[in-house]
């Protein structure tokens, strides 16, 4: 069978780099398509990447893309890294990333399921304080990530934790800082829509709408100059009843 919307119509059972085995397809974006992937030999799943040529001129993306994966390999929310590669479709030569598959699902779908599509105030601080802890280490290691939504949050519940793991990272040719200054301004808006978005904006408790202020860009970054003062603010609030219960 060949997967509904996929450009490069990869059918389960393809083996790709005469090693992994398509089982099927995650996804499609802007850049390319995901299929997970099953090492013929071990049977270890993997994700593949496949980059779309005219969006990957002489391998550019694709390579800092890999380069940007590397470089973050020591941070929990992203994704590990296994190999880039080259194969041909159709007689055009793409570019492949291989990489760690990662259980559960989408934030968008998880958020679905809920009551009312839209999570209490705790569980979503619990959320935002999660993200917020894994994009500091990639801020620490002089990265971003540029494109922050609940479409690449992928959640995993353990026991009373949650795994998170961010996907999709993006790499722009502008200042690294403004990027920075983006993914915080991307982190309260999934607060912002975790929480119910507009509908229930105004009756939020005062402690919550001092986080999300409005979804104003220069309140919030005049609040929170970086992320390390955002997790701050978020570990040093006053738990009130209205915010435990809301």
């Amino acid at each position: 069978m060949s997967f509904k919307n996929s450009r490069f119509e990869i059918e389960k059972g393809i083996v790709l780099q005469d090693r992994y085995m398509v089982e099927k397809m995650l996804g499609g974006g802007f850049e390319g398509e995901v299929y997970q992937c099953r090492e013929m030999y071990t049977g270890h799943m993997v994700a593949a990447k496949i980059f779309y040529p005219e969006r990957n001129k002489q391998f550019k993306k694709s390579i800092i893309y890999a380069k940007k994966l590397i470089k973050l390999s020591s941070t929990p929310i992203i994704m590990d890294y296994i190999s880039h590669e080259t194969m041909w479709l159709d007689g055009v030569k793409h570019a492949c990333i291989f990489s760690e598959y990662i259980e559960g699902i989408l934030l968008s779908e998880f958020l679905d399921d809920q009551k009312g599509k839209r999570l209490d105030s705790f569980l979503a601080l619990h959320l935002l304080h999660a993200i917020v802890r894994g994009v500091e280490q990639i801020h620490r290691n002089g990265e971003y990530h540029g494109d922050l939504h609940l479409d690449n949050i992928i959640i995993q519940r353990v026991g009373l934790e949650f795994k998170l793991k961010i996907i999709d990272l993006h790499h722009w040719g502008d200042s690294k800082k403004d990027n920075r200054d983006e993914d915080i301004i991307k982190i309260i808006r999934i607060f912002y829509d975790l929480l119910g978005g507009p509908k229930h904006y105004q009756k939020l408790p005062p402690a919550i709408k001092e986080v999300i202020c409005g979804l104003k860009r220069g309140l919030i970054l005049k609040k929170f100059r970086t992320i390390t003062q955002l997790r701050n603010h978020l570990e040093l609030m006053e738990w009130t009843d209205g915010i435990l219960y809301f």
